[in-house]
């Protein structure tokens, strides 16, 4: 037996031993008597006895310990052309400053603290700064329309908000101030103050009374110490992308957290003290938070901010720029950045530009990864590629590769097998356990490991209703797929997006997969839309690689005769559309829902998660014509 499924295994028979270890990597100010308390099904918590800071863990205890002159944060922004590296040393006198700031304006342990900021460092210090105060921060993405800042400006109810004049999307300006002004003037809640963090690539014009300037607050501020919390108390808000009505605020407590994400640097992404992280990703999404802030300063890394993108920045080449400069150990991206640097240069010449030698790993996640983009990277970086799955409301990984534990075989296709402390089961129709190869409901079994979502913000019954009703004793993440006979796991995607075609049930994702498969494809989408005679037919959407010219028609012939060749007539794909882009939200992911409303005829608003509304508008006719 290998240690992973010794590991595995001991972590579902003995659940207080194995987190109880693993509590030990993390400093308490009262370690807990008490790992997991079940007392109160399904409200599982973990340390309930335990005090500690997150905070301290992530910076102070590094300093104390001699690494203060560590790197522990690099800032690169090919946007603005500056950067700079913070020591621990001085991440720990920005945190503790601007935790004085917040605590003149009196913010205490429990307060909420919105931060609508860009993807500077400040954002990472306001960050760390409430949770040196016990405060409870709700990042919001930067950018956000004023109504979706708005309400949730009204459901955390914050002492304050912390922004910035300005974020800079490739070579645009985007102000954030007017956006704020409008979200505060509409909500029912009003912050007593705003922070504004003055850009000089835009200036904010300033509410006497209620906004403070960062850096002059910064200079006069006393620092502030770091506060012991209870394990359980909630560490951040985060709100779940795209809600119109009371949005959906997934909680993460402080204990629970902290020991999961410093287990999964090691175990997961093997990589320790002093070796460099990199998340591509953005502070306002759950990666953000997990592996560009807590995660690596938890195991005393080096992380690293990156303001900019996978192409345009200046080009195909910026992610193996950063790889080479910083020393990159491990990159975490989503598998939509590889598909657009792929897209690009197909040929990856940008990659042998680089000197990407420290480069061990490529971790990708937030969307299915396709075996096509999975084996081009592989081929061009000559490293393990390790696709992984997880959500927002896990806060780390439910299934990986688990690269400092044992490394596993990998399949293209599938995530691997899942983490230790997760037990994770497909689950058929009727709630039976799906077998090898049946396709059913992804599920895992109360209660979740440390670091999941205890509940929602100040609605357990919503949380309940959300995800533990439709299996009672099990979570339901909302997502399909099927077991192979080694116990690998296969994501087929969102359950919503099985579709019903006279009476046989399709998964979107296979087809994608196909579709993807043809070498003069970048990427590409499947919907499933409504017919009168089949209930639901697939639909294709393929976005080219660079350099390709086939004519639309005759490729789209080609796509669909390999749909039927791969998994046969019955999946009733008769169009497939060459579309320039495909809309997708800011973390990458592909606005699948909407797609499909629009070409069920429904008047699908532009969400307010979306990159760039002109590819949604270019999409609307051809998304409306009749197939």
């Amino acid at each position: 037996m290998g240690r992973y499924e010794q590991e595995f295994r001991r972590s579902l028979a003995d659940p207080e031993g194995f987190w109880g270890g693993a509590a030990k990597a993390i400093d308490w100010y009262t370690e807990p008597s008490v790992v997991l308390d079940s007392s109160n099904p399904p409200f599982y918590r973990w340390f309930p006895d335990g005090t500690m800071n997150t905070c301290f863990n992530a910076v102070d205890r590094h300093v104390r310990d001699g690494r203060g002159s560590q790197a522990a944060l690099v800032y690169d922004s090919p946007v603005t052309g500056t950067g700079r590296v913070y020591t621990y040393a001085e991440l720990l006198a920005e945190v503790a400053g601007f935790a004085g700031v917040l605590r003149g304006l009196g913010v205490a342990a429990g307060d909420r603290v919105i931060i609508y900021m860009p993807m500077v460092p400040q954002a990472v210090v306001a960050m760390l700064a409430c949770a040196r105060l016990g405060a409870v921060h709700s990042v919001v993405f930067g950018g956000f329309a004023a109504h979706e800042l708005a309400v949730r400006i009204d459901d955390a109810a914050p002492k304050v908000v912390v922004s910035a004049s300005c974020g800079i999307e490739v070579s645009r300006v985007i102000e954030y101030k007017p956006m704020l002004d409008r979200a505060i003037e509409i909500s029912e809640h009003k912050p007593e103050h705003c922070v504004i963090l003055q850009r000089p690539q835009a200036a904010a014009a300033m509410v006497e009374g209620r906004d403070v300037d960062w850096e002059s607050a910064l200079a006069g501020a006393e620092p502030a110490d770091c506060v012991p919390v209870a394990a359980t108390d909630p560490l951040y808000i985060l709100y779940t992308s795209g809600t119109t009505a009371r949005p959906k605020g997934v909680v993460r407590d402080n204990g629970g957290h902290a020991v999961a994400l410093r287990w999964s640097m090691e175990n997961v992404y093997d990589t320790g003290p002093g070796e460099v992280f990199w998340a591509a990703s953005d502070v306002g999404w759950v990666v953000g938070h997990s592996y560009i802030v807590y995660a690596p300063l938890l195991a005393g890394c080096t992380t690293v901010l990156y303001e900019g993108k996978p192409v345009g920045t200046p080009d195909a080449g910026a992610f193996w720029r950063v790889v080479a400069e910083h020393g990159v150990k491990a990159l975490f991206t989503a598998p939509t950045a590889f598909r657009a640097i792929k897209k690009e240069d197909p040929g990856g010449e940008h990659a042998r530009k680089h000197d990407l030698s420290g480069l061990r790993y490529l971790f990708l996640a937030g969307e299915r990864l396709d075996p096509e983009t999975y084996r081009w990277a592989g081929d061009l970086l000559g490293i393990p590629v390790i696709d992984h799955w997880w959500q927002t409301e896990t806060g780390w990984p439910i299934v990986a590769d688990p690269m400092g534990l044992e490394p596993m075989a990998t399949k293209a296709g599938s995530p691997t097998v899942p983490v230790p402390g997760y037990d994770v089961r497909v689950l058929g129709p009727d709630g039976a356990e799906a077998g090898p190869g049946q396709t059913g409901e992804i599920v895992a079994r109360l209660p979740l490991p440390p670091g999941c979502l205890p509940s929602l913000w100040r609605d357990d019954d919503r949380f309940v209703a959300s995800y533990l009703s439709r299996h009672p004793g099990y979570y339901m993440t909302g997502d399909g797929g099927y077991r192979d006979d080694d116990g690998y796991l296969y994501v087929m995607g969102r359950i919503d997006d099985v579709i019903n075609v006279a009476g046989h049930r399709l998964s979107t994702g296979e087809m994608e997969e196909v579709l993807a498969s043809h070498p003069a494809v970048a990427e590409c989408a499947v919907i499933g839309v409504r017919d009168e005679l089949k209930g639901e037919v697939p639909r294709g959407f393929v976005v080219l690689k660079a350099g390709v010219t086939a004519a639309p028609e005759a490729l789209s012939a080609e796509l669909v005769q390999l749909i039927r060749d791969r998994i046969g007539a019955v999946a009733s794909l008769r169009r497939v559309d060459v579309v320039t882009a495909l809309p997708k939200t800011r973390s990458g992911k592909i606005l699948r829902k909407t797609m499909r409303g629009i070409a069920n005829g429904a008047d699908e608003p532009v969400p307010s998660t979306i990159e760039d509304p002109a590819t949604l508008d270019a999409l609307r006719p051809i998304l409306a014509a009749e197939g």
